[in-house]
């Protein structure tokens, strides 16, 4: 039996599902880049509020690259279990926000006409950093993008997020209606500036009037987002089928800890998300920051320290004490440059990610956490090292954690059929290949301007800790790297 809207009825009485008449939900949201992510976090918050009553909010994803998602959900009529998984409980419900899903090269133009309709109120997006394609370092739009360049040389047919949103603002305009919000979701510090500024820039190159319209009258609010999610196995859909009683092509196992918070500028109005647990606030950077640098930028560390002693999951790795003997003075250092939100306590929120962490029923894997360094350590560790720089504190550990992403990139380009997994991987692989002394492999990673800017490199007290920390992670017992590096 699969999971569908006629095979509800049939589900255990301990599954929450939709009780909502999905027919007469308006698909109002258009969400670009529907993943596991989304459907753990905004597609939830969105299912409570259509069980409350509203139903002007259903959502329409889109695979913008892939039919995948599409041809998992449309024989289960967009339905989909979501596991919440805690060390020693489990909640499971059916999802029922998501109305339709286009995906791939065949669906482009129903996805713009979608966009383009006066129907169609948020535009949200999960795309990851390197689908807005702004240079990590400078924060310009990379023009040259083979992706990018295609949609300006033929504008009024895109295929990426930023060529998509533009068309479809372009086509409301002249015909007269009201342009969407476009509302980031992405795991960036100001998403929705960074969004604005992809899409204006965008804009520019096609129709310098369009773009004055565009930031005139489109609204990109900020988000913080957290949840953490891994991606779907086989062995997460085999459970779920255990616990429904029916197969599910693509279910979502999450944790049980959610938490979105969201500026309050809507152009065309928003739902109510307060009813699934949203926070509405004016503090987003605070939320962000501490949730960028206190969560991802131990993740990452973790993931790459992972990576070296051969720990699979995050779960995993917390019992190293290799491993957390960094952690904890990472976050010290972090903390001490945080300006966290009124009536947040830092100390409590990192106690509680150890708790997270820690979760065995949470199979994160740190290859999946370690990957798209380039454009995740700008925001994760960078920008706390450079706060840090700014006040005149030391930052050994935040250094030691940027050696660990050095020695993951070494490893994997000595490691024969390795793909780094990153969009600046080329490069990354030839710096990693360049030397086999430790000073001046250092050096050479560090001269990655996309990744580190130009300060970093001729800054005496940052490279003598970076060296420092890479040659103390380098004769670790428990570090497997690159033979080929002379000590």
């Amino acid at each position: 039996m699969r999971l569908n809207q006629e095979n509800l009825a049939h589900l255990p009485t301990t599954v929450v599902k939709p009780a909502y008449d999905r027919s007469q939900v308006v698909g109002s949201i258009v969400h670009l880049g529907i993943g596991a992510f989304h459907r753990a976090h905004q597609a939830m918050f969105t299912d409570a509020v259509l069980a409350s009553g509203d139903l002007a909010w259903g959502i329409v994803g889109a695979g913008v690259i892939s039919a995948d998602m599409k041809n998992a959900l449309a024989p289960q009529d967009f339905l989909y279990t979501l596991a919440e998984m805690g060390a020693d409980s489990e909640k499971v419900k059916v999802i029922g926000s998501i109305i339709d899903v286009l995906g791939g090269a065949e669906d482009a133009g129903k996805l713009l006409a979608k966009m383009s309709d006066v129907s169609t109120r948020i535009v949200s997006i999960t795309v990851t950093e390197k689908g807005y394609y702004l240079d990590p370092a400078t924060g310009k739009l990379q023009l040259q993008a083979p992706a990018i360049a295609a949609d300006l040389a033929a504008p009024a047919t895109p295929k990426t997020v930023l060529g998509l949103i533009v068309q479809a603002l372009k086509v409301r305009r002249a015909t007269g209606i009201t342009p969407f919000t476009v509302l980031s979701c992405d795991n960036l510090p100001n998403n929705g500036i960074l969004a604005k500024a992809a899409v204006l820039a965008f804009a520019r190159e096609v129709d310098a009037g369009l773009a004055t319209w565009i930031e005139a009258n489109v609204t990109f609010p900020c988000t913080m987002v957290d949840r953490i999610t891994p991606a779907t196995t086989d062995a997460d859909r085999a459970h779920v089928t255990d616990v429904i009683g029916m197969d599910d092509a693509w279910p979502v196992v999450t944790e049980q800890f959610v938490q979105w918070v969201i500026e309050d500028q809507f152009t065309m109005g928003r739902p109510d998300w307060t009813i699934g647990g949203a926070i509405f606030s004016d503090e987003i950077e605070c939320w962000e920051n501490m949730k960028l640098r206190c969560l991802n930028g131990s993740h990452s560390t973790l993931a790459y320290l992972g990576q070296l002693t051969g720990r699979e999951t995050v779960a995993d790795a917390m019992q190293m004490p290799l491993i957390t003997d960094i952690l904890d003075p990472l976050w010290v250092e972090i903390r001490e440059v945080l300006h966290a939100p009124k009536g947040v306590n830092p100390a409590e929120y990192v106690e509680s990610l150890k708790q997270r962490f820690r979760n065995p029923a949470l199979k994160h894997r740190t290859a999946q956490i370690a990957s798209d360094g380039s454009q995740k350590l700008p925001q994760r560790l960078l920008a706390p090292l450079r706060d840090r720089q700014a006040k005149g504190l030391a930052s050994p550990t935040i250094a030691t954690a940027i050696a660990a992403w050095m020695h993951f990139v070494v490893k994997t380009a000595y490691t024969p059929d390795a793909v780094l997994n990153d969009p600046l991987s080329a490069d990354i692989l030839a710096k990693a290949r360049s030397s086999t002394e430790p000073a001046v492999l250092v050096d050479q990673l560090l001269s990655i301007e996309k990744i580190f800017g130009t300060d970093l490199r001729v800054h005496a007290g940052f490279k003598a800790e970076l060296l420092a920390g890479f040659e103390r992670l380098a004769r670790h017992p428990d570090v497997a790297t690159a033979t080929h590096i002379v000590f």
